[in-house]
């Protein structure tokens, strides 16, 4: 699996990539204003134009040379926008050109009064009202007036429709005209607030993002995370060096916690992830070298989104091959002097035998000596147990016998063996669901797995309880169910339960190896052994076999 980078090598503090400086900015107003200059005086440059080339060729009835004199202004000012550098200098000055405009266009009216040349007026007021606010546009009202009542003076001409209306529509565009700039410059301004502030939070979740990912980096145990899709959002570098160390999850041979069992493929962590399971500390041997085979302990959290949906899983991977192989080498030692106790215990009990039976042994000595033989019969049992939960004995699990064997049977004559201990207790045993039920298993260990469940049933039942046994048969399979009503176990006592010497809760006894065997041994027989259980209520356990002779013994 390849590592998705989730952010940059090193923090960059600064402003991301496109955000604009201040200067740069401010440089860009600049040139915003020096081509709004531009524009502006070549359009009223243009109109002017044909105006005055209709005058040219149509008889011009006014002045010529004050109409002239204003259209030689205009192309004036147009030649001085194209050479004056507008960007440097203060906005102030701009306002020189719609002012001159202006007084040239004031000739041309001088020229021709009682025309529609006024309307030519719209270039220099909208350009004021918009560019100069309240101050823009108020002198274009008093240019209006302004122009009107010495138009009026100068040719005493009565007021008609185009005097007042020419200078009220003006007026009225101007007024548009700055309202409308008004309220692109407050948009404006809000844009750019609301992309500052963008910026800001865009920068701070990089940063975020940075952190968490040095974090990630930094830790010596691997995380993915998993989107809805399946596909891999986010990875780190130990994930990555633990997939190199293994071979790649997804591709090497895998194994059981055991490190001998094949682990089928429906059953690797991460598909089972993928799937949508979640779990604790699923541990798994990758590798096909025993020498170099890598054990990873591995988590998967699901994930939800705000509507409760499901949005991937988190999958955590530890590699935890040192604690098994320490793991292991205790069991070697404990497998070594458990089986140096097994030859002089049997020889003690075998003189305790001897002893008992002898006739010139007193009653209250041989009371005595029985004693003693059964507690050196339990300590040899014990130390039976542990040889067999030895990864280096010879173990029962190891031994095993498997055929045809009837199941139903096998569980009815364990609970009529331990009927006596469940009379003792009040509990009751049921055998409703003990169906016929046949299955591929060495009876005699099928045996030993079956009273070690329904002893524990019974053991850690309520006075009163009841135990529920079942068989059935079912694709494949040949189930055993063990159900009692006890005091139940949390998830993390059931993740724990078939470890070695592991005991859930401070009121089991025994040296914590029934159920780790037990495992041992149904996996032999190429089945499984689960177990589901509620604090308060009780526990489930599950015991797979296959029903009948496997394919690859067949051949």
């Amino acid at each position: 699996m390849t590592r998705r980078a989730t952010g940059p090598a090193t923090p960059r503090i600064g402003r991301p990539v496109g955000a604009r400086s201040p200067r740069a900015a401010s440089d860009a107003s600049d040139l915003a204003r020096d081509r709004a200059v531009l524009l502006n005086q070549i359009l009223l440059t243009a109109v002017v134009f044909i105006v005055a080339g209709l005058a040219v060729v149509g008889s011009f009835a006014g002045d010529a040379a004050l109409f002239f004199l204003g259209v030689v202004l205009v192309f004036a000012v147009a030649g001085a926008t194209l050479l004056v550098p507008w960007n440097r200098l203060h906005p102030v000055w701009v306002a020189l050109v719609p002012a001159l405009d202006g007084v040239a266009i004031t000739l041309m009216q001088f020229a021709a009064p009682g025309t529609t040349l006024g309307l030519l007026w719209v270039f220099p007021a909208t350009w004021l009202a918009a560019s100069f606010g309240l101050v823009g546009l108020w002198s274009v009202i008093a240019a209006m007036l302004g122009v009107n009542v010495l138009v009026f003076l100068s040719t005493g001409d009565p007021l008609g429709a185009m005097t007042i209306l020419v200078p009220v529509v003006l007026v009225a565009v101007a007024v548009g005209s700055h309202v409308a700039a008004s309220r692109s410059t407050a948009q404006r301004n809000l844009l750019v607030k609301q992309s500052d502030l963008l910026r800001r939070l865009l920068e701070t979740t990089r940063l975020q993002e940075q952190t968490v990912t040095e974090v990630l980096d930094a830790v010596d145990f691997g995380v993915i995370r998993v989107g809805r899709d399946g596909r891999v959002a986010v990875t780190n570098d130990a994930h990555a060096r633990l997939q190199r160390a293994v071979g790649g999850e997804g591709t090497a041979p895998a194994f059981r916690d055991d490190g001998v069992t094949p682990l089928p493929d429906d059953e690797r962590p991460l598909e089972r992830a993928l799937r949508g399971e979640g779990f604790d500390d699923a541990v798994a041997w990758f590798g096909s070298d025993p020498a170099t085979r890598r054990a990873l302990s591995i988590t998967a959290r699901r994930l939800v989104d705000d509507t409760g949906a499901d949005a991937g899983v988190v999958v955590v991977s530890r590699d935890v091959t040192t604690e098994l192989l320490a793991l292991r080498a205790r069991d070697e030692l404990v497998a070594s002097v458990s089986h140096e106790l097994r030859t002089p215990l049997t020889s003690i009990i075998g003189y305790l035998d001897l002893a008992i039976d002898a006739p010139a042994t007193p009653a209250d000595v041989r009371r005595d000596l029985q004693v003693a033989e059964r507690n050196a019969e339990r300590l040899l049992l014990i130390v039976g147990d542990i040889l067999a939960a030895s990864s280096t004995a010879a173990s029962a699990a190891t031994s095993v016998e498997p055929r045809m064997v009837a199941v139903q049977d096998i569980v009815a004559a364990s609970a009529q063996a331990l009927r006596p201990r469940a009379d003792a207790r009040g509990v009751l045993v049921h055998l409703d669901e003990v169906c016929p039920a046949t299955g591929w298993a060495d009876p005699d260990r099928l045996r030993q797995v079956v009273d070690n469940l329904v002893a524990n049933a019974v053991t850690y039942n309520r006075e009163g309880g009841h135990v529920h046994l079942a068989t059935a048969m079912d694709a494949g399979w040949t189930r055993i169910v063990v159900r009692d009503t006890g005091h139940g176990m949390s998830e993390d006592e059931c993740a724990r339960l078939f470890q070695r010497y592991y005991r859930a809760g401070a009121q089991v006894t025994g040296t914590g190896l029934g159920l780790a065997i037990s495992r041992d041994i149904v996996r032999q027989l190429g089945g499984e052994i689960t177990v589901t259980s509620a604090v308060g209520v009780g526990s489930t356990f599950v015991v797979k076999v296959p029903e009948a002779e496997p394919p690859e013994r067949l051949s």
